[in-house]
């Protein structure tokens, strides 16, 4: 037997309900954006995504380095090798599971999850990605200096799996994926299947599951790994599963705790998301306006929302964003851009990076809300 849906209390009902509304209007936000603006928006989120979720397993790149890795340009050498690899393992697996939502024979397997696992760990094979463990496991909390979860037994493993996937592709259509997606977290973790990467795998699973709602937004955006990666959060995140769980594989323990975090969690990404949204959407307006005023291309626009929020702007990353220009005239853009006082120049030669004006800074500033959001528990 495997971890069983929980009964939801009225509040904990009445917060999906106000989640699924949360969704609605950010599916009409996004779907009404400009084309340029809601590409800048989708790979921001999607690298915040990948860089937070891997950030938890100690493998942190800058913010400019998980950019590079979803555009597909070579990134810097702020971040250690072993960090670009995990991130660019992981962002290959979320891109296959962005692919899998236009599959209409899709199923869940365990090949599957051992498939995503091998694309997820493949720059570290000693870990023996996509392998189920022959053995025992321990998990071993290094801020607590104790174990803190043992897994079951290796014999159990296939049948459990089995039981999780037969599960997932038998889901009643009235159980709402974010309720899915937080249980098959919780089981695939508590299953804890691999040797290594078994937060990475559960946490890609709960996105997959999410992403298989035909009736949600873009897949992308209902994600909860930048929630959970958050350095306020993660603590929390683990004590949580730690809670649901119990200390060795118990299944009749109750996931009640563990799906109320998660419907906190994903309340509050939305919620974060919609400011985003409407920050980003008046930071467009406003720099489009401004380019303008200054004579220069609107594509230009690309790389002062980057530079506004402290990503440096490089030549290769700017010409992924401004209708594929050549690198020729995307050096003279961003040589405009620098002589019209938007941007400041770093470096030389490939080494060459840009930085935001103190004017755009400013313009920033007049229209970025920055009030924190509050827990739907917190008010019931």
């Amino acid at each position: 037997m495997i971890f069983q849906k929980p009964d939801l209390g009225s509040r904990d009902l009445e917060i999906v309900g106000q989640i699924e509304g949360l969704k609605k209007t950010l599916r009409f936000s996004t779907a009404s954006a400009p084309r340029r603006w809601f590409g800048l928006l989708r790979r921001s989120v999607l690298a915040k995504n990948i860089r937070m979720s891997n950030s938890i397993e100690g493998y942190e790149v800058s913010k400019d380095d998980a950019l590079a890795i979803v555009e597909g340009t070579e990134p810097s050498v702020e971040s250690s090798v072993e960090a670009i690899r995990a991130n660019i393992s992981y962002s290959r697996a979320m891109t296959y599971v962005l692919q899998l939502t236009e599959d209409p024979t899709f199923a869940y397997s365990i090949d599957l999850i051992k498939s995503l696992h091998y694309m997820m760990m493949e720059h570290d094979m000693v870990k023996s990605p996509g392998i189920i463990r022959p053995g025992s496991i321990n998990v071993y909390d290094t801020e607590k200096k104790m174990v803190v979860y043992e897994g079951p037994d290796a014999e159990m493993l296939p049948g459990l799996l089995k039981e999780l996937v037969d599960g997932l592709n038998a889901t009643p259509k009235d159980v709402p994926a974010i309720i899915s997606a937080a249980m098959g977290h919780l089981n695939l973790v508590m299953i804890h299947p691999f040797r290594d990467g078994n937060g990475r795998i559960s946490r890609c699973l709960q996105t997959l599951i999410l992403a298989q709602d035909k009736s949600a937004l873009d897949p992308i955006f209902v994600s909860i790994e930048s929630y959970l990666g958050h350095p306020e959060h993660t603590r929390r995140y683990y004590d949580v599963l730690q809670e649901a769980g119990g200390h060795k594989w118990n299944p009749e323990m109750s996931a009640l705790p563990w799906i109320q975090f998660c419907l906190e969690s994903h309340y509050i990404q939305a919620q974060v998301l919609m400011r985003l949204i409407n920050n980003m959407g008046r930071l467009y307006e406003k720099l489009v306006a401004e380019i303008k005023a200054a004579q220069l291309p609107e594509r230009s626009v690309a790389a002062l929302m980057d530079a506004a929020r402290k990503i440096q702007v490089r030549n290769a990353m700017y010409r992924a964003q401004a209708d594929g220009v050549s690198e020729q005239i995307a050096s003279r853009d961003l040589k405009d851009l620098v002589e019209k006082g938007f941007l400041v120049s770093h470096g030389t030669a490939r080494g060459r990076y840009y930085e935001a004006s103190e004017k755009v800074m400013e313009i920033k500033d007049e229209v970025w809300d920055r009030k924190r959001v509050e827990s739907p528990y917190a008010t019931s």
